[in-house]
């Protein structure tokens, strides 16, 4: 009586070589998406800040690279949250760090118009800003795409959007959420208004040429646009 050969024998046996190497493929793309994402995303230098008890900014002193960024706040406050989700990614909470459908649209708009849309989710921005504003190739948005997927299953949401406002540019050297709200409303972060809010949500998207002081009309209308969406 044949005994039946063992399972692996068998099952190359009956694979093409071409199966094969698209087997080896996806183990290879699976290794290299379970260690694509650096130990630590910034290592960058922060601002040293001195407040008093009651929260009122003493004094700072710049970056070693010369940027103003303070040190991370304990959480995102709520206005702010949820005005940034409203104009940057409104399904934040239910994607794995991509959003197919937004990409989807905006890779069919910039091949049939001339008009330049971006349908990357607030992790994806995250990424690019540690590998520090690099091309917007395709290539690198596919690296984009495996280190946000593979972020979103070492942080919380919550961590995300803490690293991304705290590395987020806010025009000049005004590097985060807390260093914006002081140089622009000589207020911390979590006593912004609504406006102040909305306001600061918008500039991470376009820094060099929105913000307070520059093109006042724009920037009125993106935080006209996120409050009243």
């Amino acid at each position: 009586m044949k005994t039946s050969p063992p399972l692996y024998r068998s099952f190359l046996k009956h694979r093409s070589p071409w199966r094969l190497v698209a087997l080896a493929g996806c183990i290879t793309i699976g290794v290299y998406w379970l260690f694509c994402l650096p130990d630590k995303l910034f290592n960058d230098p922060l601002s040293t800040v001195v407040e008093s008890k009651q929260g009122t900014l003493i004094g700072a002193r710049i970056a070693s690279d010369g940027q103003w960024r303070f040190p991370a706040l304990d959480s995102v406050p709520y206005r702010f949250e949820q005005c940034l989700l409203m104009f940057e990614d409104e399904y934040f909470y239910e994607h794995p760090g991509c959003n197919p459908v937004a990409m989807s649209k905006a890779l069919y708009q910039n091949m049939t118009t001339n008009k330049r849309r971006g349908g990357s989710t607030l992790t994806q921005q995250l990424i690019r800003l540690s590998r520090k504003n690099t091309k917007r190739t395709y290539a690198e948005k596919v690296i984009e795409l495996f280190q946000a997927t593979r972020a979103e299953l070492r942080y919380s949401k919550k961590e995300i959007l803490n690293m991304y406002a705290t590395y987020a540019p806010f025009g000049g050297n005004v590097v985060g959420l807390e260093t914006a709200s002081w140089r622009y409303f000589g207020m911390p972060a979590q006593d912004l208004s609504w406006g102040q809010s909305a306001a600061l949500a918008v500039l991470p998207n376009n820094p060099a040429m929105v913000r307070p002081g520059r093109n006042m009309a724009t920037l009125s209308r993106k935080r006209s646009f996120t409050i009243f969406h």
